[in-house]
């Protein structure tokens, strides 16, 4: 009787782990240089994981990271600083490979397998899956070229790389990660790219409301915009899972088209799109925790200076379905509570409920 009591446990504590994970990850992009262009070190890649581990009130744990490189800005073939920080805070990752203007992917495996041989299993267990290239497909189609978005490579080339990853890692501790690929809505959407959707096992989507003016972008309009875009992607997706590698709204910068940044509005898209649309549902890395690149005159970062306290609230509603608020004083520890997800809430309910019954 014991014994069947015992297995009953784990049984249960296995299903309400199951399903805490089915909220899939949550985090930020983070590019491998700092907006001066100076390469990003370890000290600053720990400092952005541990600020998004920290940031008040925000929805769950945002522990994870979205890398566009696994090669150590300045250097050839040299792993990225990012991976000595991740393994330091305990932040997953979203590998990334760069495939845009090059033929060759070997420096970056390179760095790959040397961070492997660095760190071992601990650096493995981190890794989410590994995305071959990122936009490459939309450089190239007519509206990346009249966006001036800078080069880009073709989906024969994407599949190639892919496969050359398999490859390469077949023997490794990743060879069971994911391989997938990251790109706009449109460069999914266009059928001359659906072999990268069968040679993925996971689409990774960029999607962004703001960006869409001919799609009538005022703010107003951003909802329907976006689960238009989103819907894009999964309509051609088949079984293969999409993740959410990138969206957000600026909180300052030109208005493009007729989108307008300000912090009201990305707060209320962070409500909106994130809490009742993807935070608990998916894997979403959003953009972004710190403004990175110089050449973008928006500014989608959700906090100054990598402080903890974010430019508005990150709580979400409790009726959103979003993981239950976190980094909270004590006073608030009952309507986090109130707030959690229902998967959650309902698996820790029963899982309870049936250890009384045990005992």
């Amino acid at each position: 009787m014991h014994a069947l009591k015992a297995l009953g446990i784990a049984a249960w504590i296995a299903l309400a782990a199951a399903a805490e994970q089915q909220q899939g990850y949550l985090g930020f992009n983070s590019g491998a240089t700092l907006d001066n262009t100076k390469a990003k070190q370890q000290s600053d890649f720990e400092q952005e994981f541990k600020t998004a581990q920290k940031l008040h009130g925000s929805p769950g744990s945002f522990n994870s990271v979205r890398l566009y490189t696994n090669v150590q800005s300045g250097t050839k073939d040299t792993p990225i600083s990012a991976f000595q920080a991740a393994v330091a805070t305990n932040t997953t990752m979203l590998l990334g490979i760069w495939c845009s203007g090059t033929t060759s992917i070997k420096n970056e495996l390179t760095a790959l397998q040397s961070a492997i041989s660095q760190h071992g299993q601990k650096f493995a267990d981190l890794v989410i899956g590994i995305s071959v290239g990122s936009e490459d497909l939309y450089r190239i189609s007519e509206d990346g070229i009249d966006n001036k978005a800078g080069v880009g490579t073709g989906p024969d080339e994407i599949v190639g790389f892919i496969e050359e990853v398999r490859s390469t890692l077949s023997t490794t501790p990743l060879s069971s990660k994911p391989v997938g690929h990251v790109d706009a809505w449109s460069a999914w959407a266009n059928s001359s790219n659906s072999i990268v959707i069968d040679a993925v096992d996971f689409i990774g989507t960029d999607l962004y409301p703001y960006y869409e003016d001919d799609k009538g972008n005022t703010f107003s309009n951003a909802t329907t915009i976006f689960n238009y875009i989103y819907d894009q992607t999964l309509s051609v997706s088949g079984n293969k899972p999409v993740w959410i590698t990138e969206t957000g709204w600026p909180s300052s910068g030109p208005t493009f088209g007729q989108a307008a940044p300000s912090i009201d509005n990305a707060k209320t898209f962070w409500a909106d799109i994130g809490c009742r649309r993807l935070f608990g549902r998916t894997n979403v890395w959003w953009y972004n925790l710190r403004d990175s690149n110089p050449a973008n005159k928006e500014k989608f970062a959700i906090t100054k200076d990598l402080s903890t306290t974010p430019l508005f609230n990150l709580s979400c509603p409790a009726d959103s379905g979003a993981p239950a608020a976190i980094n909270l004083d004590s006073s608030s520890t009952a309507s986090a509570v109130g707030a959690a997800s229902p998967m959650v809430y309902m698996s820790v309910s029963v899982l309870l409920g049936f250890i009384c019954w045990l005992v």
